[in-house]
């Protein structure tokens, strides 16, 4: 990692450290406006949710010096909340369990958890609430150093935003990734635009592909001619590269335009798009012209590849 990128994830954590803890309110006295700090309501958590737990056993989970969850402990004694019974298998040690004082304590302090969280969330829009998910899953795996697992893919229609996602993701990536300039940011507005203004649902579709609830990839078909559809504005996140989801993608574009009675699929691409154009040959597309252009600001060759979709 260079030192800048460093420094920034420093501080991003920081900055992020500092605006959760006031967020949830971690700095007040009393978590959840109760009697507990932070600590002494993860230590009940451990209690509630851990069968023959030790004192040992809570301080490697939490990482807490033994001396000072031994205090939290005799604390919890002290108020009825705590009991303990020797170890059938160590004697040194105590089994802990909640009292029903106890338990009392912590379903209270859950219940104003959930519904401090429950307002946060319902605060948000649908896609903030999936956005805020992902990412907090993704945080919790990146710091653990795991990998996410596998990941659901779904492919579903667009909805309300999407086409201006759509738009938005085309121009950062591809000036990103390939210097690409204004010009290609026009051409996919332009259309995106023709596509919301005169879709046809029954020979025009645009999907979207979601990993993990995620916004992953986009593709269209849209309507040439009576005969010819055009696969537009493929589209796989960088995150997201390496599940399948750009040939998914193209085959169930395959998949419709068959169905809705085309006999040709076509596309244009530009030679540096070669991840792009390895799905499209394998889906069975045929590279049938080439033309050198600065559209977009560097050199490159235009393509256009079709499909056969006739028996």
């Amino acid at each position: 990692m260079r030192d800048t990128e460093r420094d920034e994830s420093i501080a991003a954590v920081r900055s992020f450290n500092r605006f959760y803890t006031r967020r949830i309110g971690v700095l007040r006295d009393g978590l959840l406006n109760s009697d507990f700090s932070l600590t002494e309501a993860r230590v009940l958590y451990e209690l509630a949710h851990a069968e023959g737990v030790t004192a040992a056993g809570i301080a490697r989970e939490l990482g807490l010096d033994p001396g000072y969850l031994s205090r939290i402990l005799r604390t919890f004694e002290r108020g009825g909340m705590v009991s303990r019974m020797p170890s059938p298998s160590d004697a040194r040690q105590s089994i802990l369990a909640l009292t029903t004082e106890g338990r009392k304590a912590y379903a209270a302090l859950d219940a104003r958890s959930q519904a401090d969280v429950a307002a946060m969330v319902d605060a948000l829009p649908p896609d903030g609430r999936r956005r805020l998910t992902a990412a907090m899953r993704t945080v919790e795996a990146v710091l653990e150093g795991r990998g996410d697992g596998p990941r659901p893919i779904l492919l579903r229609p667009n909805r309300p935003g999407d086409i201006g996602w759509i738009i938005h993701r085309h121009a950062v990536l591809y000036t990103g990734e390939y210097g690409w300039n204004a010009g290609f940011e026009t051409l996919v507005a332009e259309i995106a635009a023709q596509f919301l203004a005169k879709f046809d649902p029954a020979r025009e579709m645009c999907l979207i592909a979601e990993l993990g609830d995620v916004l992953a990839g986009s593709v269209m078909v849209v309507r040439d001619s009576d005969e010819v559809a055009r696969l537009r504005l493929l589209l796989v996140e960088p995150e997201a590269r390496g599940h399948g989801i750009g040939r998914r993608l193209v085959e169930e574009c395959v998949r419709f335009a068959r169905g809705a009675g085309y006999r040709k699929l076509t596309l244009w691409t530009n030679n540096v798009l070669t991840a792009a154009r390895r799905i499209y040959e394998t889906a069975g597309f045929r590279l049938v012209s080439e033309e050198p252009h600065d559209r977009f600001g560097p050199p490159m060759v235009g393509q256009t590849w079709d499909l056969d979709l006739r028996p």
